[in-house]
């Protein structure tokens, strides 16, 4: 009857990658068959610190079916939990710390007994690639090679990790106006993949796009795409970000991970607030192409990862605009504390003084 504490590299060591873009799949699946349960994101404001808090608490039922992972009892698994993140700009200036750092509490649904404490931090850069993936095997062309990355950030490389797991990159054109940046991700990646430099545009010509920038001014136009290029949108977090041109996401087919989330602070919430996109521009969720209800990428088969038996299917530009769910935080922690559990890793302590 211990909790375990997972710190950043406990985290990073057991997110197995494949293992979490397959639960992060199961949970989308989960939402869109009404076995997850997710309130909306809560907000704290504190203007006096520029600051804000957010809390995302999830519980999801995944099926068996809907997983690669086989289960003990056939049933498939379930798992609860929440995170708890901030957003402080001002504290890498003033305090020496993070602008945001999360903390996961990942707990057993059936006694609510706290299983692990995991850095939500790490864990939100793995389940961001693992939803781009989970969009990407879906949506990318199924030959697709090339992977174009804007912003060289710390998701940037989740992103590369994660994306590679679903198609077969072979060159990476990542750009950003931090030339460090950039060098800094040519030289974690350049053994692996032909990465190299390059414009925004270059960058967008791939088969895939990540954009993973916080700006407010559209940087990516509708110039800057290829005819066929999949775009994970994953950098508006929040009211007012806006990485895409509106020219470009209205000539795009355009799949939200959650409607009321989106609408509020995904890629798509400044044209939709001015009136400049409406409903009808969404093509539709995620879950409803993970599940089959809607088509994904012509060519592509319903479960993604190669050629589809028929025709239909969406074509020319895609755009995946990614909140980030809480039901993806609760999927991931849970790979992360299964693989933690059965390695031993990380630091068992007795948070409710109930071991004996």
């Amino acid at each position: 009857m211990q909790t375990l504490l997972l710190n950043a590299d406990d985290v990073d060591e057991n997110a197995r990658m494949d293992r979490v873009i397959d639960a992060v799949r199961g949970a989308f699946t989960a939402y869109e068959r009404g076995n997850a349960k997710m309130p909306a994101k809560s907000y704290i404001d504190l203007p006096e610190y520029d600051g804000d808090f957010r809390s995302m608490p999830a519980y999801l039922d995944v099926r068996e079916a809907d997983t690669a992972e086989e289960t003990a009892d056939g049933e498939g698994w379930d798992a609860a939990g929440i995170k708890w993140v901030n957003a402080h700009p001002n504290n890498p200036a003033d305090h020496g710390l993070p602008t945001v750092m999360g903390t996961m509490i990942y707990s057993d649904p059936e006694t609510a007994f706290p299983l692990a404490i995991l850095d939500g931090t790490t864990l939100t850069m793995k389940r961001t690639g693992a939803a781009a993936a989970v969009a990407t095997d879906h949506l990318a062309v199924p030959d697709a090679t090339s992977l174009g990355i804007v912003g060289a950030g710390v998701q940037s490389y989740t992103q590369l990790e994660a994306i590679a797991e679903v198609r077969d990159v072979e060159e990476v054109v990542v750009s950003d106006l931090d030339e460090e940046r950039v060098a800094d991700f040519i030289d974690a990646f350049g053994d692996r993949f032909d990465v190299r430099a390059g414009s925004v545009s270059e960058a967008g010509h791939c088969d895939i796009l990540s954009t993973v920038t916080p700006v407010e001014d559209p940087i990516v136009g509708p110039g800057d795409v290829g005819e066929h290029t999949h775009v994970n949108a994953m950098g508006a977090d929040a009211a007012g970000k806006h990485e895409l041109a509106d020219e470009l996401l209205l000539d795009a087919t355009i799949v939200i991970d959650d409607r009321e989330q989106c609408t509020h602070s995904g890629e798509i919430n400044v044209p939709y607030a001015a009136g400049t996109l409406t409903d009808d521009d969404i093509y539709g969720e995620i879950g409803e192409i993970v599940v089959g209800a809607r088509s994904g990428r012509a060519g592509v088969d319903a479960g993604g990862n190669g050629p589809a038996t028929g025709g239909a299917g969406v074509t020319g530009v895609t755009v995946f605009d990614s909140t980030g769910l809480a039901i993806q935080d609760v999927a991931a922690a849970r790979v992360v504390y299964e693989q933690a559990d059965e390695a031993d890793n990380g630091s068992p302590f007795d948070l409710l003084g109930l071991a004996e």
